[in-house]
């Protein structure tokens, strides 16, 4: 034991040597508003979960405090406390591609304040290139070796560590829809507001990096409540992740695996109900397992583009996240350089989400699920078109306008489509 002491007394030394000159400490905040609708569409019929067919419009309020402290070297403390109100379309239902990531199904008109992580961050150094990375929200100033351990315990979003992608990932300042802020068929561990309490390590070496977490899942599915019987409900993932260049532009590569286990109910088996309710047939110890790939691209100075594809069996019911059994999306985002507004980005993508043959099954019967029901289903893939131009407004101010057109929205091609359209406000300091 004494040599691994002196190593890990050793690692801890350079962690301290690195982070000499490191921020002690850092505040910033954000806000977002986000006043999205829709116009009506045909409907020859609706049922209890569907995307409503009339014209609505419907706003959405968060506003965050993201406050750091270092009160060691190599360690980091979060604290997150968090404002919301606010309605999605159709009260957040109806679509598997949910259009606005900044609601989820905390539907409520009235201000909440709610506490959105609180989380510690230890590094551990192990040399090579460092770099140095700025102060920003949940990132305090510092040195940050190419190789260390990092370890991340508390209560924060598996999508801060998991499944990262510059282009497409944060519905404050890049695509609305739920199924661009992640690997859609990965149904990750999450209250309804999307945070959970987890622990996630994450190796970096160079151009390689390693991470592996668990998180509590939910008692029910998508309810806040957790599940605190780790043994019989939680959710694991594991990703690699490899940097690299092409014709002199970087990129990155990430492959994912995840197993959830929880109390959850199976699709064919509420089959044999005439009335089948996914929710009588809940049992302890089921598990939902699947995969993502991941990948950036940086074409240009100006140009980047991304892609993904998840997948996941689809047997028992979704749990956290939302109702997507398989999913491609793939797009780019350009810098406005070309018409003399370089700090401005318009971004496009397409996304294709399908359903397994259970669960595709069970919503053809009439069931419903958290999300989706539209009492019989004409099944077909639901595809999205998403445009959002952001325009920089000083150094604390970014407008955003969004359009999206959903094809068979809930998989169905009995219905639509839709048209919908966003203005969103940022503010961040």
């Amino acid at each position: 034991m004494r040599p691994v002491a002196l190593a890990l007394a050793a690692a801890c030394l350079g962690a301290s040597a690195q982070e000499a000159g490191d921020a002690a400490w850092n505040l910033h905040g954000q806000g977002t508003l986000v006043v999205q609708g829709h116009g009506a569409f045909d409907s020859p019929y609706a049922g209890p979960n569907s995307f409503q067919s009339r014209k609505e419009t419907r706003t959405s309020f968060t506003a965050t405090l993201f406050a750091g402290w270092r009160p060691w070297p190599g360690c980091e403390l979060y604290l997150n406390p968090e404002l919301s109100a606010g309605t999605g379309v159709s009260q957040v239902l109806g679509l598997a591609g949910a259009p606005n990531g900044e609601i989820y199904r905390v539907d409520s008109p009235q201000l909440k304040l709610s506490l959105a992580r609180v989380f510690l961050r230890q590094t551990w150094s192990f040399g090579g290139a460092s770099q140095r990375v700025g102060s920003d929200q949940n990132q305090l100033a510092g040195s940050q070796p190419g190789r260390r351990l990092v370890l991340t315990a508390g209560r924060f979003s598996t999508l801060d560590v998991f499944d990262a992608n510059s282009y497409a990932h944060d519905p404050r300042t890049q695509f609305l829809n739920w199924a661009l802020m992640g690997s859609a068929a990965w149904d990750y561990p999450a209250d309804t507001r999307g945070y959970t309490w987890g622990i996630a390590l994450e190796g970096y070496w160079d151009a390689w990096a390693l991470r592996l977490g668990s998180f509590l899942e939910p008692l029910k599915a998508n309810q806040l409540d957790f599940d605190h019987q780790i043994s019989r409900a939680h959710g694991d993932v594991v990703e690699l992740e490899h940097d690299h260049a092409c014709a002199g532009q970087e990129g990155k590569l990430r492959a994912l695996l995840f197993i959830n286990q929880a109390r959850m109910g199976e699709y064919r088996q509420a089959l044999s109900s005439p009335l089948p309710d996914v929710t009588a047939t809940r049992a302890p110890g089921r598990r939902k397992y699947g995969w993502a790939l991941n990948a950036e691209q940086s074409l240009s100075s100006d140009l980047g583009a991304f892609a993904r594809y998840s997948w996941n069996d689809g047997a028992t019911e979704t749990w956290a996240f939302t109702e997507i059994d398989r999913s491609l999306s793939m797009g780019f985002q350009a810098r406005g350089t070309a018409w003399g507004r370089p700090a401005d980005k318009v971004s496009l993508a397409f996304v294709s989400n399908r359903l397994s043959r259970d669960h595709a099954d069970y919503l053809r019967a009439g069931g419903s699920g958290f999300l989706l029901g539209d009492g019989r289903l004409n099944e077909g893939g639901e595809r999205i078109l998403e445009t959002v131009y952001n325009a920089q407004m000083g150094s604390h101010l970014n407008l955003s306008l969004d359009a999206q057109r959903v094809w068979s929205p809930g998989y169905n091609r009995d219905r639509g489509p839709v048209n919908l359209f966003a203005l969103r406000i940022h503010a961040a300091f």
